[in-house]
């Protein structure tokens, strides 16, 4: 459903600049602040959209998912207002663990090469 063509990919892209504008200059709740748009991959027919999105405060990725999914209409209307397309697409939140992953990875990687460090040391 969201193979990607050049014109999707394209959309995305748009999409993704006007909701990261429209979540940072139009939003009221301040949890919007914390809040990053990392892809939107479009379905083919333009019906829908997925929205990957990341917060620096991992502790709350579900209530910011929640948040946005309730805004949806709000940011449809938005979208709207800026685009020039005949249909906006229906936005489905989803929560992007791969910052979150590569951290951890980072850290696992930190660990190792201290650890490595520490047995040279005592060599």
């Amino acid at each position: 459903m969201y193979n990607e063509t050049d014109r999707t990919r394209k959309v995305g892209e748009q999409i993704q600049r006007e909701l990261s504008d429209i979540i940072r200059r139009d939003m009221k709740d301040p949890r919007a602040t914390w809040i990053t748009i990392q892809a939107v991959k479009v379905s083919k027919d333009f019906s829908h959209a997925r929205v990957y999105v990341c917060t620096l405060k991992d502790d709350h990725a579900d209530a910011i998912v929640h948040m946005l999914t309730k805004a949806s209409g709000f940011l449809r209307y938005e979208l709207g207002k800026r685009m020039k397309s005949r249909t906006i697409p229906q936005l489905h939140f989803v929560y992007d663990e791969s910052v979150e992953n590569g951290n951890r990875l980072a850290s696992l990687i930190d660990q190792a090469v201290k650890s490595d460090q520490v047995k040279r040391e005592q060599d």
